[in-house]
């Protein structure tokens, strides 16, 4: 069983920062590829990024190129999303997911989410 918790969201302003984690509890988290996905209201879930198991290969959104930075460190068993540049179209509930099979594309399935966690960017 995966849990994950996300935290780290707010309001921020354009062209401001944030920085989102997920909190892992599964003892194996080096072993699972990591993403981030949002859902805008009124708007289907998107992918954001993914990184692989050991950080050294990451793929993301068009949409983000640029301007967000996915990491992870294992040893805290945390994932992170430096989101900088934020843009209003940024504004969505941000969700963590994990899949314990490799391969970063954002149409592969992933098992385990976390519960969600809010950014606001204002204009």
């Amino acid at each position: 069983q995966v849990q994950l918790v996300e935290s780290g969201g707010g309001t921020v302003q354009a062209g401001g920062s944030l920085r989102l984690s997920c909190a892992a509890s599964v003892r194996t988290f080096s072993s699972y590829t990591m993403g981030w996905f949002r859902q805008a209201p009124g708007k289907e879930r998107e992918f954001v990024a993914a990184i692989n198991w050991n950080g050294h290969s990451t793929n993301y959104a068009d949409s983000v190129k640029g301007r967000f930075t996915i990491s992870r460190d294992n040893a805290k068993v945390t994932m992170y999303l430096q989101m900088n540049s934020l843009k209003p179209e940024d504004t969505a509930v941000y969700y963590c997911a994990a899949r314990a099979l490799p391969g970063l594309s954002g149409s592969y399935a992933y098992p385990y989410w976390g519960q969600g966690t809010q950014v606001t960017v204002s204009s």
